[in-house]
């Protein structure tokens, strides 16, 4: 499993989604906001805006939220707020390429706050395409093997175009081509296996790896940025060790 993974699956455990939950759901509104005004408010028509919904869900977004975004998108509910796309490259402490997919109505106070967070940290912000060479896109979807064993899964996700099924404890992961997303979406839900966790990232092609305490320190690094009211998403190509696992656990 990936470092953005593991790192995912151990906020979970530890339930700091739940204790940032206003803020997760803003994040959640706004990446469906996005998808229904570029590709319309028909989940069935839209891929994006499909995953948008299938995550919220999984995030326990109530029904009448997702259903506001979605106006809000198509132009249904105007509120004069409009957001923007955009994605920022640079270096977390250590050398740690990162990767920040923003949505924002104000890009320069986006910039700004992730400029200073990387820089306070010994890190730095980078030009377009500075790191984004070291990544690739995939779709993932995470679940635990007490909802299908990990043979099932295999051959479930293989058939359905994955490239690879791989298992850390009892959370299984698909990793997929990104225009598999759909088939393999269906295939789990005919077998009635809803996912803990879903959707697209930025996959490192080399990850790097470092000790322990480098570990834990720039781990909280990226979690400050994730807390970045505009930040939607923040990957890095960082190795987290069975050791840094169990220490980030254990904090």
């Amino acid at each position: 499993m990936s470092g953005h993974s593991k790192w995912s699956t151990i906020k979970r455990k530890k339930g700091l989604a739940d204790a940032k939950r206003g803020a997760a759901f803003t994040k959640l509104s706004r990446e469906i906001v996005i998808a229904a005004r570029e590709g319309g408010g028909d989940p069935e028509m839209n891929f994006r805006l499909r995953l948008a919904i299938d995550k919220a869900k999984t995030g326990n977004m109530p029904k009448d939220n997702i259903e506001r975004s979605i106006k809000r998108g198509t132009g249904d509910n105007k509120d004069g707020v409009v957001f923007d796309e955009v994605t920022y490259e640079g270096y977390a402490p250590k050398g740690v390429a990162v990767i920040l997919e923003c949505l924002t109505e104000n890009k320069n106070r986006t910039v700004a706050e992730i400029r200073h967070g990387l820089d306070k940290a010994g890190g730095s912000l980078g030009e377009n395409g500075s790191v984004m060479w070291q990544f690739d896109r995939i779709t993932f979807f995470n679940f635990s093997e007490e909802k299908m064993d990990f043979d099932s899964a295999f051959e479930l996700a293989i058939e359905a175009g994955a490239d690879d099924v791989t298992q850390d404890g009892d959370m299984i992961e698909i990793i997929a081509p990104v225009n598999s997303f759909k088939d393999i979406s269906e295939a789990l839900s005919v077998a009635n296996v809803q996912p803990d966790d879903a959707g697209l990232r930025m996959e490192p092609k080399q990850e790097m790896g470092l000790d322990v305490d480098d570990t834990l320190q720039v781990l909280r690094v990226v979690e400050n940025l994730e807390e970045l009211d505009d930040v939607q998403n923040v990957y890095h190509n960082m190795t987290i060790s069975d050791e840094a696992m169990a220490a980030l656990e254990a904090a």
